[in-house]
């Protein structure tokens, strides 16, 4: 069986996972939650509370959820204009095939109907081959189970958009979070829409500091974790 296209709150599409009965974005707003969650709390959040827009050339993130590749094409979007090069690696189990994607609007909704052949090309490439999408923007998808992951001080930023504790209670346990924790460099941040208590208390045993933050609209928490230098 194949995702389910919907339409959420803000008029951005999202997927119901057949197997999971899980959407890959909120249902009040795939564009809203990525901005929110991912972008603004998460990669925005370490490039400038961290002031480091003057000395930070580059910017490495690991997306655990590549799916729809809403989060990378947005952050793809949302990055273009800066001075910054962006290495995005994500990790997806499921991939979505590309009868699925031509029908998302994601190019429109951000209002970048121009750039619809920059994500389906996002789709189009190959896995476990990094490809330049843009002069800034190169993207690696691997297509591999988390718990092979083999990285050490590697990224920035994670942006953590499993399918959430009730549907994958495997991908949020202190084990996960400490290959995580390995994978980010020093002051590097982790970023996801999941707020649960064991969550974040799991993240808390690896060596995170956990901050519980206000999250976007119809989502009372999220939590944002920093490995501290």
């Amino acid at each position: 069986m194949k995702p389910k296209i919907e339409i959420t709150k803000d008029g951005s599409s999202t997927l119901l996972h057949p197997k999971y009965k899980a959407h890959y974005h909120s249902t009040s707003g795939a564009i809203e939650e990525s901005d929110f969650v991912y972008l603004k709390s998460g990669l925005f959040y370490f490039l400038s509370t961290l002031q480091r827009q003057e000395i930070v050339q580059s910017c490495s993130i690991l997306e655990l959820g590549f799916g729809s590749g809403l989060n990378a094409f947005n952050t793809l979007v949302k990055t273009e204009s800066l001075p910054l090069t962006i290495n995005y690696v994500g990790i997806e189990t499921f991939p979505v095939t590309m009868d699925i994607i031509n029908q998302l609007n994601f190019a429109e909704e951000l209002l970048v109907p121009e750039q619809q052949n920059v994500f389906n090309t996002m789709h189009e490439v190959s896995w476990d081959v990094p490809h330049k999408i843009t002069p800034r923007f190169t993207l690696e998808k691997r297509n591999h189970d988390i718990f092979n992951l083999k990285a050490v001080n590697q990224f920035d930023v994670i942006y953590f958009d499993a399918f959430g504790p009730t549907e994958q209670p495997e991908l949020w346990t202190a084990s996960i979070f400490k290959i995580m924790f390995e994978a980010l460099k020093p002051n590097g941040v982790l970023m996801t829409y999941c707020a649960q208590g064991a969550a974040r208390r799991a993240m808390q045993s690896v060596g995170f500091k956990v901050d519980r933050l206000p999250g976007p609209p119809s989502k009372r928490h999220i939590l944002r974790a920093v490995k501290l230098a």
